[in-house]
Order: structure tokens, then sequence, then C-alpha cells
């Protein structure tokens, strides 16, 4: 018993990680391209161990999140604004509350539409992560 206990104390998870992303916010251009202005959230940075990337990203009028080829699974979830989403040439619109499950391999990216700004999560697992694969 005393075994089983001291080897679920040193398994234990590390203790959580609160981040404000006041303290992450970064004004710069996007990611692949450069294409117009953001904002960036970079919330798991102060992460330490992490094994996935959690985003915030703000696109400003025009600014876009160049095409290129993803290695892993991603998500770009809208929370406001509008936007549009390429994988492999196919074009979808999106609204807050509409998420695009992209695949590793494929050729992605998004561009804000309409009049405000688009604000997406984007998640994915780091490299060597079991889930990566």
């Amino acid at each position: 018993m005393l075994i089983a206990l001291a080897l679920a104390v040193a398994a234990a998870a590390p203790p959580m990680v609160v981040v404000d992303e006041r303290q992450v916010m970064k004004e710069e251009p996007p990611p692949h391209g450069s294409i117009g202005m953001s904002t960036a959230y970079r919330i798991s940075d102060a992460v330490p161990n992490r094994m996935m990337e959690f985003r915030k990203r703000v696109l400003h009028a025009g600014a876009a999140i160049g095409e290129h080829v993803i290695a892993h699974d991603e998500v770009y979830y809208v929370l406001s604004g509008e936007g549009e989403v390429i994988s492999d040439g196919e074009r979808a619109q999106l609204k807050p509350g509409m998420a695009a499950y992209l695949y590793s391999g494929a050729k992605v990216g998004i561009s804000q539409r309409g009049r405000e700004p688009l604000a997406l999560i984007i998640a994915y697992p780091l490299p060597g992560h079991p889930s990566a694969h």
C-alpha cells in the first residue's frame, strides 16, 4: 500500500497554470506571410512543460494567417467576427461559434472578412507529443 501511494505521489500532475491574456498580448503581423496586423495572445507560451499550443489571435481588418502546410491536426475556433478558412483549396466561411478542424498535411490559412476583427482560438499539439502524429 505504501509503495502504491509513493508511486501515485511521484506521478502526480503538476499544479495548474493560470494565464491572464493581457500579460501575453502582442501586436504583430500574423504568421505565414505577415498579411496585415493582428493581436497575438500567446497563452500557452507561459506554461512550462506543456504538450499543446493554445493561442488567441485577433486578425485586424484585411489580415490573414497565410497558407502553410501543417504537421499536426489544428483547430481554429471563432470567438467573434467573420472569416474564411482554406484547406487544400477548399474554402469555408466561419462565424462566431464555428470551428474548423484541420488535418495534418493540409495546406491551410484563414482570412478576416467583414467589418469587425476576427478573434480566434488556435489549438494544436506540440511536435513530439503522441497526439501530434
